[in-house]
């Protein structure tokens, strides 16, 4: 039986590659900022659960404690805090998420879809004019007039917490 001859130099370069590969990929995911929710400081919640911004990313519900209507922020499509907002907390394609807001408004079930802010700065303006906004943005946050939530009890940057 002839056995294949493999150089010792192939198989310390693919076994240094490997390990190269492996160093690396932990590297991208440290360097990744959280996504932060981020509301109007005068919205009178510190905390939700992932099923309550579930609700409030998807347009059911429709009102902060005291009555206050929630305006939803949300970045275009391409940017990751939308990506997480679809895909992470609303469990939808992007083509699912836009029929969703499309037959919620047809339906009249809300007065109006999310409110589109092309950058992080201009989420973070419009947070701080809008009485019951609420918007996902990229950390660290150092804007006044606006607050992080906590989310299942969990500050951006902690442990565990959900929005990566």
């Amino acid at each position: 039986m002839h056995r294949l001859a493999v150089p010792r130099s192939v198989l310390f370069g693919l076994a240094l590659g490997l390990f190269v590969a492996m160093a690396l990929v932990p590297a991208r995911t440290q360097g990744t900022p959280d996504i932060a929710v981020v509301v109007h400081s005068e919205v009178p919640v510190d905390n939700l659960t992932m099923a309550d911004l579930r609700k409030v990313v998807l347009g059911d519900r429709e009102f902060w404690p005291g009555g206050v209507r929630i305006t939803l922020l949300i970045r275009a499509p391409i940017a990751r805090e939308r990506d997480v907002a679809v895909k992470d907390i609303s469990q939808m394609t992007e083509a699912q998420f836009r029929a969703h807001w499309i037959g919620k408004v047809f339906r009249a079930e809300t007065p109006s879809g999310p409110k589109i802010t092309y950058s992080r700065e201009a989420a973070l303006a419009q947070l701080s004019r809008t009485p019951g906004a609420i918007a996902l943005v990229e950390t660290p946050i150092t804007a006044s007039g606006v607050k992080v939530l906590k989310i299942d009890g969990k500050s951006p940057g902690q442990a565990g917490y959900p929005l990566k």
